[in-house]
């Protein structure tokens, strides 16, 4: 799947964001490594701290479906009712929760926004110091 076809599907999962606090909106679309796509809204609420960002509901909605190896992820993002004028990376927690169940060296992270804009990165170019896994051995 191209990234431009993975970003249409991030762009898909963003309309189903609940998102009445914020009116940031974002969707994300995971792609495992046998090409299944898992996608992602985010959810927030209204005591703020339980929020789930899009990125985490698309690795927890494909973890709990038994999927361990992933390829990369899409992630568009912006204010309700509009374009993402700007790339729309994920947060720590994210990049944190990416680093327990990807390859950092290869794990590839696809940002776009809404005027053409592209950009694609390993995980480890996101999170150059990452623990996980591997820290604990």
């Amino acid at each position: 799947m191209t990234k431009e076809a993975l970003m249409l599907e991030a762009k898909k999962a963003r309309e189903h964001a609940y998102a009445p606090y914020s009116h940031f909106q974002v969707g994300a679309a995971l792609v495992t490594k046998s090409g299944k796509i898992y996608h992602g809204c985010n959810i927030e609420n209204a005591a703020y701290s339980p929020t789930n960002c899009a990125e985490r509901t698309a690795f927890f909605r494909a973890i709990y479906e038994g999927e361990r190896e992933f390829e990369k992820i899409a992630i568009a993002g912006g204010p309700e009712g509009s374009e993402a004028d700007e790339l729309c990376a994920p947060c720590g927690v994210c990049r944190q929760v990416m680093m327990e169940f990807c390859n950092p060296e290869t794990f590839q992270i696809i940002l776009a926004d809404g005027k053409g804009k592209c950009m694609q990165r390993t995980l480890k170019e996101l999170l150059p110091y990452g623990f996980g896994p591997e820290n604990l051995k």
